[in-house]
């Protein structure tokens, strides 16, 4: 088993989630690389994260399946320990005008989204507590959490629900010595910018650039690190200046 501190990272084979896994293992964490169906980029990333030193752990299972996550998550702390802390990234958009938007549509984003967050925290927080773990839990929200964002009524709803539900949890957390933030990404060049009209969304970024998955992952690993024992139920937004 290693000695380093384990963080696992739901959607980390790809995006966000990647670059986080990927800068962790830098920073001497030993993260658990989570994915639900692309084996192969998880591999990837596992791989890289051994050649850094960590394990490569990874793990399987669909966030929006309760039972599921519990299942996996359960029996990897049984056999491999308590993790140090949890980064809350994956996620999914499906967006529509609200007018034209699907029952199944706000459903999935809803489940996977918000829903996610407590089908992966709930089994890991009553083990942190119990191990007296002094840990960290970021949780990625997403400007469109703070104001909104047309087209994305559904992404919008789940992404603000999860800076409520990471606020709350903060407060609960904080004298177990358990820090919640809530990193807030602007636009990143991620698969979902992908067919966005590149000129017209720059214009709207002071910076006139999109961020890169590397920069969010710094910030989010700044908080997974010692230096930010006292900081706890805040939402930094990484954005460029949109906000």
């Amino acid at each position: 088993m290693s000695e380093k501190r384990r963080v696992l990272v739901t959607g980390a084979s790809r995006g966000i989630g990647r670059a986080v896994a990927i800068e962790a293992a830098r920073q001497g964490f030993d993260p658990v690389i989570h994915y639900c169906r692309n084996a192969a980029a998880a591999e990837a990333v596992a791989a890289e994260i051994r050649g850094l030193g960590g394990s490569g752990a990874m793990l399987s299972f669909d966030c929006s399946d309760r039972d599921g996550a519990r299942t996996a998550i359960e029996a990897d702390i049984a056999a491999n320990g308590v993790y140090y802390g949890v980064v809350c990234n994956a996620g999914i958009a499906d967006d529509s005008p609200f007018p034209a938007l699907e029952d199944n549509q706000w459903d999935r984003v809803l489940r996977t989204d918000l829903d996610g967050f407590y089908n992966v925290l709930k089994p890991v927080v009553l083990p942190m507590i119990s191990e007296r773990i002094h840990g960290r839990i970021v949780a990625i929200s997403s400007i469109s959490g703070l104001i909104g964002n047309r087209g994305q009524v559904n992404y919008s709803a789940a992404k603000a629900g999860i800076i409520g539900a990471a606020k709350a949890l903060a407060i609960e957390l904080a004298k177990r010595r358990i820090t919640v933030n809530c990193v807030a990404p602007g636009i990143i060049e991620t698969d979902m910018v992908q067919g966005l009209p590149d000129d017209e969304v720059k214009r709207l970024i002071p910076m006139r650039r999109y961020g890169k998955p590397e920069e969010v992952a710094a910030l989010v690993c700044f908080l997974l690190s010692d230096a930010t024992a006292y900081i706890t139920r805040q939402v930094i937004s990484i954005n460029g200046g949109m906000i």
